[in-house]
């Protein structure tokens, strides 16, 4: 592992809490030392308080926060006394250890402090640093750990046996620390947790990371993990089903939809496929802490006692399935492994799916090196579910309140690279939701920087394009629950004696025939949707009321509503809903530009504003408008309503 310390960077950053937040990005930008928020940060600061008087205060990395990204502000300032004084009591229950580590931050505007700040309390230098190092715990999590331990590093290291975070740990701690730690300690280690490293300054600190880091590299050098040869699978074979399938069970155990990411590389593929991998995926995370960094759902007031019981029973029965191993980390796995898979990770959202899948391929990783040094072994169900439903840990997630509409689901929108296809997008992500968008526009792959977003550059008058569209929806999401039909176009006007059969074939195919197919090879997946599909379809007001000069797109679009209800009839028993909207006049769309209104605006005799509101209300529609109706079509609101036909259009008066 290389010291990655640079004097000018680190200058950039003065003061002693800049020196922590300079070491505390170094160390979480290395994922080999924390994952996504792990790790924790601190530095003891002289500082007067309120009546003048000097003080002790312990800055702490509060919670919510991640050691690459963190700022002086994501410090949680505490009394460091009050929290050593803790350490002398015999007992403290959590919601009073919680209520004293509350009390003893010094600024109400700051984040909750760690529950490890007692830990760094304890530890008598300036500068504390606490990482989940995967060299560290592929030792840790053996039989031998301990033993292990010593022999890398002697008397330089105090060993601490796992406790739970918390008072609990703290207690444990204060003893030893007293009683071993020395000018010559350089480090601790908690078993089956992580590595602290401490010195007078944050180089100091930092140096010793690393130091200690590159030593248990070192001895592990010395037991080099087998490379087995991988089974790579057909990459033309569909799995958009099975993925469906898959996610439709995993939803199901977790009571709420789910998102899916596959990982197919070697080293899931590699690890899926090995013969004992029933066995080692079945020992617990490498560490506890990751548990939460992808637990998001309190226990809404479950019996505790029977809820846990189920927990073990459950986590029991998967243990023997030899071809489908599934990582348990909560009542549904987070992650699941198969040998024709790979890899595939679970959320409630995108970003969690994600988080959770980066997490498990250091794990992989790490049981791999721990059995190749001796036996991987983590903690029980039992210990898992203590730390997972911890009481201090469920009042954190119930203080997130409710998910958004859409979490854990996917959407799926046409013509989404501009004007309402954008919009739609817009408003599912808005609610929570992944989203893919489909245009033939290549700006659409960099429609949105986002984990949730995937832009797929697509001419949907392909048949081999929109499904090969959906398979990759798939693998990236897991399913598909929403689907907004908006790709089209207004071909030049044109009366039937005057129509080509070109233009008029172009629009049937754009207009019709490709929404047609997307329906059509979509359906396996809505019908598999955690919370049954939705389809909207933007549709027009020509259906309704057509006009002289527009046939092809007033007969395209006709054409679509009639194969919208058709799509209602039949897909009802499969508890799919297909609802449509008739936009009028949106001239927010790359149609209508500033001198086409004008000229349109011109023809009637109209102002431009005039022309934007030339309906029965005198208001202008937008492409948000039929954006925020047509996710609400596929929200709980429309639940009970499918074949309807909704105009969005200021009131027209043909139409009414």
């Amino acid at each position: 592992m290389q010291n990655q310390w640079n004097p000018e960077d680190a200058a950039r950053l003065p003061g002693d809490l800049g020196q922590c937040v300079y070491a505390s990005r170094l160390l979480g930008a290395n994922p080999a030392l924390v994952l996504h928020g792990g790790g924790n940060t601190s530095v003891k600061i002289q500082q007067a308080n309120i009546f003048g008087e000097p003080e002790a205060i312990l800055y702490v990395k509060g919670s919510g926060s991640d050691l690459a990204t963190v700022e002086a502000k994501d410090f949680a300032p505490v009394r460091l006394d009050h929290l050593r004084r803790l350490t002398t009591l015999e007992t403290l229950s959590d919601t009073e250890w919680l209520n004293e580590l509350r009390g003893s931050v010094v600024d109400a505007s700051a984040p909750p402090a760690s529950v490890e700040a007692m830990l760094h309390a304890l530890l008598p230098a300036k500068y504390v640093f606490h990482s989940h190092a995967d060299a560290v715990l592929a030792i840790t999590n053996t039989p031998g750990g301990t033993e292990r331990i010593k022999e890398i590093y002697g008397d330089a290291v105090v060993t601490v046996p796992y406790v739970r975070p918390g008072f609990p740990v703290a207690k444990r701690c204060a003893a030893i620390f007293a009683a071993e730690i020395s000018e010559r300690t350089a480090g601790v280690v908690l078993l089956r947790h992580g590595l602290f490293s401490f010195g007078e300054t944050a180089r100091d600190a930092y140096d010793q990371m690393i130091n200690l880091v590159n030593q248990a590299e070192a001895y592990l050098a010395s037991y080099p993990v087998p490379v087995a040869p991988v089974d790579q699978p057909d990459p033309q074979r569909p799995l958009r089903q099975e993925l469906a399938d898959l996610r439709q069970a995993i939803s199901a155990a977790a009571g709420a939809p789910m998102i899916l990411t596959t990982h197919d590389d070697e080293q899931s593929l590699r690890f899926a496929q090995r013969a004992d991998v029933a066995q080692i995926s079945q020992q617990g995370p490498a560490t506890p802490d990751h548990v939460i960094r992808t637990k998001r759902a309190p226990m809404l007031g479950r019996d505790v006692a029977a809820f846990r019981a189920a927990y073990e029973e459950y986590f029991q029965a998967h243990q023997s399935r030899a071809s489908f191993a599934l990582t348990m980390l909560d009542p549904a796995p987070r992650v699941a492994l198969d040998p024709a898979l790979g890899m595939v990770a679970a959320g409630r959202s995108a970003q969690e799916a994600r988080i959770a899948g980066d997490i498990y391929r250091h794990t992989m990783a790490i049981i791999e090196q721990a059995t190749a040094l001796e036996s991987y072994r983590s903690e029980t169900a039992a210990e898992v579910f203590d730390f997972e439903y911890w009481e201090l840990e469920q009042a954190k997630l119930t203080r997130l309140g409710r998910p958004p509409m859409f979490a854990g689901e996917i959407g799926l929108v046409t013509g989404a690279a501009s004007g309402i296809g954008k919009a739609c997008v817009e408003s599912l992500l808005a609610r929570g939701a992944a989203v893919v968008g489909l245009d033939i526009n290549p700006a659409i792959e960099q429609l949105f920087d986002r984990p949730d977003f995937l832009g797929i550059r697509c001419d949907v008058t392909s048949e081999e394009q929109l499904i090969a569209a959906l398979e990759r929806t798939a693998r990236v999401f897991g399913g598909l629950d929403m689907l907004i039909l908006n790709a089209g176009i207004f071909p030049p006007s044109r009366r039937i004696a005057d129509m080509p059969t070109a233009e008029w074939r172009k629009t049937m195919t754009i207009n019709l025939d490709a929404n047609m197919i997307l329906m059509r090879e979509a359906h396996v997946l809505l019908k598999r949707a955690p919370r049954r599909g939705r389809v909207a379809i933007i549709g027009s007001k020509n259906v309704p009321a057509p006009g002289p000069g527009a046939v092809a797109y007033s007969a395209s679009k006709a054409a679509l509503n009639q194969l919208a209800r058709v799509a209602a009839l039949e897909w009802g028993q499969d508890g799919i809903r297909i609802n449509s909207l008739h936009p009028n006049a949106v001239f927010d769309t790359g149609l209508w530009t500033d001198e086409v209104l004008a000229a349109r605006a011109k023809h009637y005799g109209l102002t431009v504003e005039q022309y934007k509101t030339n309906n029965v209300m005198q208001i202008e529609v937008t492409s948000r408008d039929v954006a925020e109706l047509a996710a609400e079509m596929c929200g709980p609101l429309f639940a009970k309503t499918t074949a309807s036909q909704v105009p969005v259009d200021g009131g027209n008066e043909r139409v009414i």
